[in-house]
């Protein structure tokens, strides 16, 4: 038994074997090593996104590379492997349309860049941070901590709203006031909340629109501008504000109100039920 082992030590196929598996360390170390410098050095000229394709790809070639030396040193015949691997992507391509769209729709997005990973985009009843942006499909976390991902083809089929794209950003608020109210003091107090709150912008500055005389109220469009990363923050904020400086100067929000009309001939009605059930209390007691 121990002669068997010396023999096998001694042998060429050992050494194939040692070597291969040698390769198969190496090939992962030097990949490993190689796709965080290249994601390094993207990163200072390329977006996230780019870099992250780009280490990815140095990565499986780097390792594609040295498999490929280790099976060679295995005695594997590259020539069948490389023939049986086309045959079975061509099967595959065939057997899943879907994916190969998705895929098509991935160059599709990597070329047109109409966001990157970071990114806060809404699609369809969707909103959420891009976490990664793959061949196959994005990946994003909504603002409730869920993970979703997104295929390319539905990406490229849907309206895609980023709404980090620009470095500011428009808070519409609609508002509305009692009919008795004066306007110009409600555009008054709203430009003076507007210009005290740190978050909102002077540059462009806050908007004030009349909208429509509505059933129960006068409808007010109120727009103030702020930077991306304090959108919601300030919209939180700036309600509150709104309906303390409101209180402070008796603007009144209003509510839906209705008026009930009844002919005689109704109210006549109305009291005889009443008296029935009157009646019929009386007798049971």
């Amino acid at each position: 038994m121990i002669d068997l082992v010396i023999n096998y030590l001694d042998s060429d196929k050992f050494f194939s074997l040692l070597q291969a598996g040698m390769l198969f360390i190496v090939g992962f170390l030097a990949a490993s090593l190689l796709a965080r410098t290249t994601y390094k050095v993207c990163l200072k000229r390329f977006s996230p996104h780019h870099a992250t394709l780009s280490r990815r790809l140095v990565y499986w070639l780097v390792l594609a590379l040295f498999i490929a030396s280790g099976l060679k040193q295995l005695g594997f015949n590259l020539g069948v492997l490389l023939g049986a691997a086309g045959v079975l992507s061509v099967a595959i391509g065939f057997a899943s349309q879907t994916s190969v769209s998705n895929l098509i729709s991935g160059l599709f997005l990597i070329g047109e860049r109409p966001f990157q990973i970071g990114d806060t985009i809404q699609v369809g009843g969707t909103t959420g941070e891009i976490l990664s942006i793959d061949l196959l499909s994005i990946k994003l976390r909504t603002f409730d901590n869920l993970f979703v991902r997104i295929p390319n083809e539905s990406l490229i089929k849907t309206e895609v709203t980023n709404l980090t794209r620009f470095p500011i950003r428009r808070l519409d608020l609609k508002i509305g006031v009692a009919y008795k109210e004066n306007i110009s003091q409600v555009r008054h107090v709203l430009l003076q909340v507007a210009e005290q709150n740190p978050l909102s912008l002077d540059e462009p500055v806050p908007v004030f629109q009349f909208l429509s005389f509505a059933e129960s109220s006068l409808d007010l469009q109120f727009s103030v501008w702020t930077k991306k990363e304090n959108y919601r923050e300030l919209r939180t904020c700036l309600l509150e504000e709104i309906k303390l400086a409101f209180d402070k100067h008796n603007i009144d929000l209003p509510f839906p109100q209705r008026e009930l009309s009844l002919s005689p001939s109704a109210l006549a009605l109305l009291g005889s039920a009443q008296n029935n059930r009157n009646q019929s209390a009386a007798d049971k007691d």
